[in-house]
């Protein structure tokens, strides 16, 4: 599954919003430095959907607020 998320970081809670429209909105308290918000987004996506943290990859907007992310379903 391939699916368009919506991160902001340095929220005041670790938390899936929920999807608007077609991108799935994520808060993180992680500051956007050195990849830590991209591991917090992975952590919390890895709970939500139930699947080990391995399986998600991000494709697309490492650097970005916008990210394309995929999970492979195992």
């Amino acid at each position: 599954m391939i699916i368009e998320v919506k991160v902001i970081p340095k929220s005041s809670q670790n938390q899936v919003v929920g999807f608007e429209g077609e991108v799935l909105k994520v808060k993180t308290t992680a500051v956007p430095e050195k990849g830590k918000a991209n591991a917090a987004v992975i952590k919390l996506l890895s709970k939500y959907y139930k699947v080990p943290k391995s399986a998600i990859t991000i494709l697309k907007g490492h650097t970005s607020s916008k990210k394309i992310i995929e999970i492979v379903d195992r």
